[in-house]
């Protein structure tokens, strides 16, 4: 497979995909491009989270070239923080009108704005002339029904986006069902824009489905399914990793993530629990692992955490996504 013929973006997962674990990653595994990073959320009174705006520093970010979303619903708010964003040195924005939880949709932030066509198109009027990057979106196929995506398509063919990202799944489905391939096409042949697929890559096969399907894309995000298995993208390229040195490599992975974090984080507590939740994703990847799996998880102190993943990674287990 030629790997120089499309581009894969490494997808924004809140809480876990931070600048730490894009940069450990890229330390240990090859096969991403680049990354969109987790939401910025715009505050009022042209105010910044300093934490949030550090995680999009580009002098942190230099194992893998990141491009920065805003998650809001009002202009103001939106051009200033991507005016400090530009400022910082990022070519370019992105929307963030997919996010589908509730606590956010519920303030028309999201997808919860997806149901407000008209609402978009007045923000886009007055945000895009007054940036000075270009912007991109990243979308679903609508809040509660797919076919919310038919208006919007129309509001967004009305505006200079640089591209849009398009999960094929409603906000309320979450990560149910399956990815609707055929609307996702109907969207993209309605619009004016380029598109950049996402949703539901988890091995070679599901790639190769997508991009079959959709011959003229060549931009492609992975997100849940790079985190279940970290290779997935060389894989994808066509770099074919050892299959002895897996799991040396995922260990000296896990353990170099645990080192970064425990360099930033206030408390033995806190880097328990951000761990835990990589291995929501990375454990169902191996045989057998429900009961290892569930002493790691039922950890209630770092040293006990410590114990459970040396003794899993010492029992050999089998690595099988």
């Amino acid at each position: 497979m030629d790997s120089n013929a499309f581009t894969l973006i490494m997808a924004p997962l809140q809480g876990l995909t931070d600048v730490t674990f894009r940069t450990v990653y890229a330390r240990h595994f090859s096969g991403v491009d680049e990354a969109l990073a987790p939401f910025i959320s715009t505050m009022g009174h042209q105010r910044l989270k300093p934490a949030r705006i550090k995680d999009v520093d580009p002098r942190y970010n230099q194992a893998l070239p990141v491009t920065p979303q805003i998650l809001g619903n009002a202009a103001e708010d939106f051009i200033f923080l991507a005016r400090h964003l530009a400022d910082m040195g990022h070519g370019q924005v992105n929307w963030n009108l997919g996010c589908p939880h509730s606590k956010i949709a519920k303030k028309m932030r999201g997808s919860g704005l997806l149901m407000f066509p008209q609402t978009i198109d007045a923000l886009l009027e007055k945000i895009i002339p007054n940036i000075p990057v270009p912007l991109s979106v990243k979308i679903r196929l609508g809040r509660q029904y797919k076919q919310e995506i038919h208006e919007l398509i129309k509001v967004l063919n009305r505006h200079r986006l640089d591209h849009i990202i398009l999960h094929p799944r409603t906000g309320t489905q979450m990560y149910r069902g399956l990815a609707d391939h055929d609307a996702f096409e109907a969207a993209m042949h309605a619009s004016a824009h380029p598109f950049v697929y996402n949703g539901d890559i988890t091995d070679i096969t599901s790639f190769l489905t997508v991009k079959n399907r959709f011959s003229c894309i060549n931009r492609f995000m992975i997100g849940r399914g790079l985190l279940a298995n970290p290779f997935l993208p060389e894989e994808i390229k066509g770099i074919s990793p050892d299959p002895d040195q897996r799991l040396t490599r995922l260990k000296n992975f896990h353990d170099d993530l645990v080192t970064a974090y425990a360099g930033q984080f206030s408390g033995p507590g806190h880097l328990t629990g951000r761990m835990k939740g990589f291995w929501h994703y990375l454990g169902i990847s191996f045989k057998n692992h429900s009961k290892p799996l569930k002493k790691i998880f039922r950890s209630q102190s770092f040293t006990a955490y410590s114990d459970n993943v040396a003794r899993f990674f010492d029992a050999d287990p089998r690595f099988c996504p």
